[in-house]
């Protein structure tokens, strides 16, 4: 299978080699990631500037866009590569819950999807040093055509592995939990005339429920989610207009 990796960690990411190196013992592996760091970026494009890829050798190049411009450009034959298969991460830290939304990991896989390819995001679900990558690099390589077979045209997967060296985790069917960050806010008055704004480390409250992603992980096995790639709106909604709604549609 041909198969394009890619992330938002950037192009030198320990967890981009371990999840190249694990599909590459049995498929055609091509690596198109981001010259830098483009972590939160989600589905970001580059609009009214050229993308400029750099080959770094025979089967990975950087490229000074987003995740989300590696499969575009990739797709459109940029290397050279015709990719049947997105799979991105594995990024550093969860993508899990409310995460997905601001994920650049989860940016690639669901323009995959939209590229009429199945698209896999994949993350080691920790921050502590020394991260190991190697129990979701196994377990992506060894499902690999299973993941693939989940995608739909409206379904990314998203993958989040425990920080583990073991290469046989139970994995378990999940949905995303919803989060909630209390950022903080660190800010400083320059004398060029501009307010210094920093977004700083704060805490993070996530819903617990059984069969949730969170819960998955918190309890040291892989999770994976559908993702739809599409908003939808619940069936029946609005059952009817909310008091106080002005209704000024013709003939009402």
């Amino acid at each position: 299978m041909r198969i394009l990796v890619t992330n938002d960690d950037g192009i030198g990411a320990a967890g981009l080699d371990a999840l190249a190196g694990a599909l590459s013992r049995f498929h055609d592996v091509r690596v198109v990631a981001p010259d830098r760091e483009r972590s939160g970026v989600s589905h970001a494009m580059t609009l009214g500037r050229p993308g400029r890829i750099r080959k770094v050798d025979e089967r990975s190049y950087s490229c000074s866009g987003t995740p989300s411009d590696c499969v575009i450009l990739s797709r459109l034959g940029a290397v050279g590569f015709e990719p049947e298969l997105v799979v991105s991460g594995i990024n550093r830290g969860p993508n899990i819950g409310t995460d997905i939304v601001y994920s650049g990991t989860c940016g690639a896989a669901r323009q995959a999807v939209i590229s009429g390819m199945p698209g896999i995001a994949v993350s080691c679900a920790s921050f502590e040093e020394p991260l190991r990558y190697e129990a979701a690099a196994a377990f992506v390589a060894r499902n690999l055509e299973g993941l693939a077979a989940l995608c739909g045209d409206d379904i990314f997967i998203n993958v989040n592995a425990p920080s583990s060296s073991r290469e046989d985790l139970d994995w378990a069917w999940t949905f995303p939990s919803r989060r909630q960050y209390r950022d903080r806010l660190s800010s400083f008055e320059a004398p060029d005339g501009f307010s210094y704004c920093f977004l700083t480390d704060g805490a993070i409250e996530t819903s617990d429920e059984p069969g949730s992603d969170h819960r998955a992980v918190r309890s040291g096995i892989i999770s994976v989610s559908a993702v739809l790639v599409h908003p939808q709106v619940p069936p029946g909604y609005p059952a009817g207009l909310p008091d106080g709604f002005a209704d000024q549609r013709k003939g009402r």
